[in-house]
């Protein structure tokens, strides 16, 4: 496959930056008429159906390797359904843009997580720092009255939220250590459709009664997670990172939360204060560092590796 020039791959970038950038707010309209499981359910299901269909045009076969089998049970319950699971739920009281700022920790996570796992990306003093300034950041947030941003149960559902990039993380961990040479498309199909069947199954307990209403924000909103922040902006993420380093793509995290927090403050009027100005620089100054470049693992000895 010819490798994209530097303008395709810009395009591609900036494409990805508009999606995610506002999916948050996306997802703000669609909890107007749709309870959050459900709201999950639907643009998971609807998602995998376009993947599955693209999996088949590409001549893929879905789940014949029991591998493939066992990374969905990972990457959907993790990536997937706990995250945005949480994230909805979240998103009831957090104002969008700081949920973006929030979600933006998944970096920092992650490079914790990779330490101990994944050895060619051991920490380095540099990542270090990153680590503890983006985490001061997310302290910054806190300090503030959440009421000011929304109500008393704001505070609460923040620190939930932050369970989602975690999961996230683990996620994303298990699948590049364990997940190699699985193609993208047929794994995000399995995960996301598992996702639709699990937090579907999650909605028809927990949100029996409560009323859904199809309007066309809502389906709108449904309809653009689905198609553009699930299926095409991940097919998009996982071309580039075929043909460009993977930290470099890396750079998008700093830019989305950037762009969901002028995206809530221009379509929802939610209040941007000086220490939630402060705290997202910083978890994006450390997410930054965080995602550099890796200390390498040492080699170990003959005497280490005999036996």
């Amino acid at each position: 496959m010819r490798a994209p020039g530097p303008a395709l791959k810009a395009v591609a970038i900036g494409v990805m930056i508009a999606i995610w950038g506002t999916t948050w707010a996306a997802i703000r309209v669609g909890l107007e008429d749709v309870p959050p499981f459900t709201a999950v359910a639907l643009r998971f299901a609807l998602a995998s159906v376009v993947l599955l269909g693209v999996a088949l045009a590409l001549g893929l076969r879905p789940g014949v390797a029991a591998r493939e089998r066992r990374m969905w049970l990972v990457h959907g319950p993790l990536s997937f359904a706990v995250s945005y699971a949480v994230t909805y739920w979240a998103q009831q009281w957090v104002p969008s843009g700081l949920t973006a700022v929030l979600f933006a920790t998944f970096p920092l996570f992650l490079a914790l997580l990779a330490h101990p796992f994944l050895p060619g990306e051991r920490l380095g003093p540099t990542a270090v720092v990153g680590v503890l300034l983006g985490f001061a950041g997310v302290a910054v947030i806190f300090s503030e009255d959440l009421a000011v941003l929304g109500g008393r149960e704001v505070a609460l559902a923040s620190a939930v939220m932050l369970l989602a990039p975690l999961a996230s993380a683990v996620g994303n961990v298990v699948i590049k250590r364990w997940g190699e040479g699985i193609h993208p498309v047929t794994l995000n199909f399995g995960g996301m459709a598992l996702t639709a069947v699990v937090v579907g199954a999650l909605a028809a307990v927990v949100e029996r009664g409560r009323p859904v209403e199809m309007t066309t924000p809502a389906v709108l909103s449904i309809l653009y997670l689905a198609l553009f922040g699930s299926a095409l902006a991940f097919c998009l993420y996982f071309w580039l990172i075929q043909h460009m380093p993977a930290t470099q793509l890396g750079l998008i995290a700093y830019a989305i939360p950037v762009v969901a927090v002028c995206v809530g403050a221009i379509a929802f009027d939610e209040p941007v204060t000086a220490r939630l100005v402060v705290g997202a620089a910083l978890v994006i100054a450390g997410t930054t560092l965080a995602s550099g470049r890796r200390r390498p693992a040492p080699v170990p000895s003959p005497a280490a590796t005999a036996g």
